[in-house]
């Protein structure tokens, strides 16, 4: 049974990546021509697609993993590596909401396939994410569960704020979403690199204590 830190460490993870505030300005770009009264069925219906795709995403992962015999331990350094490239762009580059804005305005709105759903909700960062926290060891199918229930936990509040898109445009705008979005690639960047320490300690290069300096190891011992 998980415990509440490791709960909690999943949601922010993956609220994180899945950037539901960011996901605003996408949002008001995809509804700029839906009348208002279809709103609602644009923003669930990009929330469904995308927790489709991010759900089929965590099973494929696993299999992909376990078809090619990789040690989880070299896949969460990996993982960790990429999310946290992924994090100094949300950081430093153009923040993904604009990104995606300036792609969408070469292409006919279709739903809210693109780009609501993906990239913009189901990201690469949120894909890659949802493998690295599934610890398959010892219970695959509840592990893969629980990671499941975060999800669309996190997916939930998604759904709640873009409903609220209207009101929180006045509160936020564009800018303020621009930098929380930033500070939540910060939080990002922390993930990765504890990702990256506990790809090493699985793999036996580091020690990690309770408390205290690292300890590094030889992977021979």
């Amino acid at each position: 049974m998980p415990s509440i830190d490791q709960l909690l460490r999943e949601f922010i993870t993956l609220f994180v990546v899945i950037d539901p505030i960011g996901t605003l300005p996408v949002f008001y770009f995809a509804a700029a021509g839906v009348p208002r009264h279809l709103h609602w069925r644009l923003a669930t219906r990009a929330v469904v697609v995308a927790g489709v795709v991010l759900l089929g995403f965590l099973v494929a992962g696993q299999l992909l993993l376990e078809g090619l015999g990789l040690r989880f331990g070299s896949f969460q350094i990996a993982g960790g590596i990429v999310l946290f490239l992924f994090a100094m762009t949300m950081i430093f580059g153009e923040s993904r909401p604009e990104e995606v804005i300036h792609e969408a305005e070469r292409a006919s709105l279709s739903g809210a396939v693109f780009p609501l759903a993906i990239p913009s909700i189901a990201s690469p960062g949120a894909m890659l994410a949802i493998v690295i926290l599934t610890d398959n060891h010892t219970n695959p199918v509840f592990d893969q569960f629980v990671t499941a229930v975060v999800l669309c936990a996190v997916l939930g509040f998604t759904l709640v704020l873009l409903l609220l898109a209207a009101r929180l445009k006045r509160v936020l705008g564009e800018t303020g979403a621009s930098v929380i979005s930033r500070v939540m690639g910060i939080i990002l960047a922390t993930v990765a690199v504890d990702s990256v320490l506990g790809g090493l300690n699985a793999v036996g290069v580091l020690t990690l204590p309770e408390g205290g300096a690292l300890e590094i190891t030889s992977p021979a011992e």
